[in-house]
């Protein structure tokens, strides 16, 4: 871990190098004069989702900060490629991406061609760590995540699964080859609408943020069986950690932030990112969003950077474990 922690930093410092370096592409209004317009944020996750939830409490503050509307636009699908090809294709300072670093950081591994360029993808600011959960229906009547498990071993093939997307779906299927586990994934253009099946009984491991499962769990519909995050939650402290269960290969830490298009000035993207850091020192933002299983971590855009950069090495650990290399 300490060799990956080196790794990424290197890279990291270079990669942020790059992004407070780059020379815009087009011509930009000056940062001073941004916005002179409608904002947009295009999230890759359906409503309810963390993402979206944070969106939106963000989109309001920022709207008053800068005043002109924030509009949220949900585009889920495609692994979120259907959102990232929209903003890439805006080519608009005033079009912002709103999402997930895990949507990205596992095409090249998941993709047969990533019909984009992740240099596109300017990482501006980092806003939140979402909490991320296993849950089963209240219906197989399984206790812990053990549990689930020793169920899969004894029906292999008669379970079915979910995740997020992107690199989740890389951790996930690592961890089943190496623990020789049969469940069968199940496809959905939104993860959310996942959750009516979890309900039926149809999908029994179902990978999602706690902002999804949490209203059904409390409803007794569904059981969470624990976090990925490194930490327990605080709104959930009874729920315990997969590395706890005893599943480490399981931990992920959720990171959600703000991308802008590559041409966008470092001086625009580094006053976004305060702009962020102001809005989440918000007592009220800050208490809505841990009570929806969200983590307020605001950063700047070097600091953002660093984290993908350790995510991506992440997702290449997973993928040479699974025997995939990049596409292209």
């Amino acid at each position: 871990m300490r060799m990956i922690n080196r790794r990424a930093a290197a890279l990291a410092a270079s990669l942020a190098a790059l992004v407070l370096a780059a020379a815009p592409a087009v011509a930009q209004a000056p940062a001073q004069a941004w916005p002179q317009r409608p904002v947009k944020f295009i999230l890759t996750l359906g409503p309810g989702s963390g993402a979206d939830i944070g969106a939106r409490l963000f989109a309001d503050k920022l709207s008053a900060r800068w005043g002109q509307p924030v509009v949220v636009e949900n585009r889920p699908g495609g692994d979120g490629i259907v959102a990232i090809t929209g903003f890439v294709g805006a080519r608009d300072d005033h079009t912002l991406l709103f999402a997930p670093t895990s949507t990205f950081t596992g095409h090249p591994y998941l993709q047969d061609k990533v019909p984009y360029d992740q240099a596109d993808l300017a990482p501006v600011a980092r806003v939140t760590n979402t909490l991320i959960t296993i849950s089963a229906p209240a219906s197989l009547n399984v206790k812990s995540l053990k549990e689930l498990i020793a169920l899969a071993r004894a029906k292999p093939g008669e379970l079915n699964w979910t995740s997020v997307t992107g690199l989740t779906d890389l951790v996930i299927a690592a961890y089943f080859k190496n623990a020789g586990i049969q469940m069968t994934k199940i496809p959905y253009r939104d993860t959310v609408q996942a959750l009516n099946d979890v309900i039926e009984g149809r999908l029994h491991f179902y990978w999602s943020s706690y902002a999804i499962a949490r209203p059904q769990a409390q409803a007794g519909k569904i059981k969470i069986l624990v976090v990925n995050n490194s930490e327990r939650a605080l709104q959930e402290p009874d729920i315990p950690t997969a590395r706890e269960e005893g599943f480490p290969e399981l931990t992920f830490d959720g990171l959600i932030g703000l991308f802008g298009p590559r041409s966008m000035p470092a001086e625009l993207r580094e006053r976004i990112a305060a702009d962020v850091r102001e809005a989440a020192a918000d007592p009220t933002i800050a208490a809505r969003l841990t009570a929806t299983g969200q983590v307020v971590n605001p950063g700047t855009a070097a600091e953002f950077a660093a984290a993908i950069e350790e995510q991506r090495l992440q997702a290449a650990a997973v993928a040479k474990t699974l025997g995939i290399t990049p596409k292209q």
